[in-house]
């Protein structure tokens, strides 16, 4: 069984501090909260930009920031969100990803809408092929965030129209309202329904968090843990912080079998080249 990539999703664009105090905020908390991450083992972060209030940020500045501290601290693969869930309605789709420049690893790719919560979360087709012409064109690997069955289908439609190439990565995102519910039924039919070539990933929102994981482990696919999607490390008892999650999913990992990847690792089974 391949080598487990852990993502560590530290902080999310919705998580308040009124519901874990250690969410990270700034550039700063963000990159520090990463670096414990990856000492603690993640291979790959997943990070949205916050305001000094703890709001959704689109500003580049901030992303900027955020990507140059953390390439100062360690070699981990950066993740950001390019979801427009709360961009500003006066502002661009395409502002949602104004930081593809950058050139994280990886990004978060949306081509199918969701009711988020009481929120529709509209991802149409059109943006999402302007989003997949972007990330082709500064060589950033598409991760296709999937919250239920229909988004399968647009993103293999999407590669038959030549916008996605290559291996296909898959985020199954289980346990969100309004998208599929959190169970390995609901897993399992996720993963027989993506090509046979693809890399897989899944996460659980809330209490479903580490059970997801453990059922990801054992199916061979990779895991995100941290505080974007639960800030509890059990019932009533809220995690230390992200790393205390990344260093349980390890601890698991070892014990089914499953070697942790590094993040050399992690670009070689996700077909990153190394950076220069």
């Amino acid at each position: 069984m391949k080598k487990l990539i852990i993502t560590a999703a530290v902080n999310g664009g919705i998580t308040s501090r009124q519901k874990h105090p250690g969410v990270p905020f700034t550039p700063e908390e963000i990159a520090e909260s990463v670096y414990q991450c990856w000492s603690a083992g993640a291979a790959v972060a997943h990070i949205h930009a916050r305001d000094e209030h703890g709001n959704a940020s689109y500003q580049f500045e901030k992303y900027h920031e955020i990507a140059e501290r953390i390439r100062d601290k360690c070699d981990i693969l950066i993740n950001f969100s390019t979801s427009g869930l709360n961009l500003p309605p006066h502002l661009d789709e395409k502002e949602a990803w104004n930081h593809l420049c950058l050139r994280p690893e990886i990004a978060s790719f949306n081509c199918g809408s969701v009711n988020h919560g009481n929120k529709p979360f509209i991802n149409s087709p059109a943006l999402a092929k302007r989003l997949a012409t972007d990330l082709a064109e500064y060589k950033v690997k598409a991760e296709i965030e999937v919250y239920h069955q229909g988004i399968i289908g647009e993103a293999l439609a999407l590669r038959e129209q030549g916008f996605l190439q290559g291996v296909l990565c898959f985020s199954f995102a289980l346990g969100i309202p309004g998208g599929a519910a959190a169970t390995c039924k609901n897993l399992l039919h996720f993963v027989e329904s993506i090509p046979q070539d693809s890399v897989w990933s899944a996460l659980g929102i809330g209490k479903s968090q580490l059970s997801i994981n453990l059922h990801t482990m054992l199916l061979g696919g990779h895991v995100r843990t941290g505080l974007e999607d639960n800030v509890y490390y059990q019932y009533g008892e809220l995690a230390r912080d992200n790393a205390q999650l990344v260093e349980r999913l390890v601890t698991l990992s070892r014990e089914v079998g499953r070697d942790v990847a590094s993040p050399d690792e992690a670009r070689a089974i996700l077909g990153i080249a190394a950076r220069h």
